[in-house]
């Protein structure tokens, strides 16, 4: 960890130095990464599509989603690598290997 922090330490860290080490661990190059997938998702997949598909977490190359109708959960498996392309390039990150869709009940 470039902060000098030791990952094993159980005392305090600032919180900054929480966010890299748990960003990396997510193949985020940064912790601004993940935010910028959040707060760019409606951008990133559109209006319409943002209203129904949310971002849960981005885990291990993973990108998972969750869809309030099977229809959605078909139409973000149809998008499949232009969609994790898109999550690369407006959020920053590495791209994802694979999308994962949930259904929401």
């Amino acid at each position: 960890m470039g902060s000098g922090l030791d990952d094993r330490d159980p005392g305090p860290r600032p919180i900054d130095a929480s966010l890299e080490a748990v960003s990396r661990r997510m193949g985020l190059q940064d912790s601004r990464g993940l935010g910028r997938l959040f707060a760019r998702w409606d951008r990133i997949v559109g209006e319409a599509m943002a209203g129904h598909v949310r971002p849960v977490r981005l885990d291990g190359g993973v990108l998972v989603v969750t869809v309030d109708h099977p229809a959605w959960a078909t139409q973000v498996r149809l998008l499949g690598d232009e969609l994790l392309d898109r999550v690369a390039d407006e959020a920053g990150v590495a791209r994802p290997g694979k999308v994962e869709v949930r259904i929401r009940r």
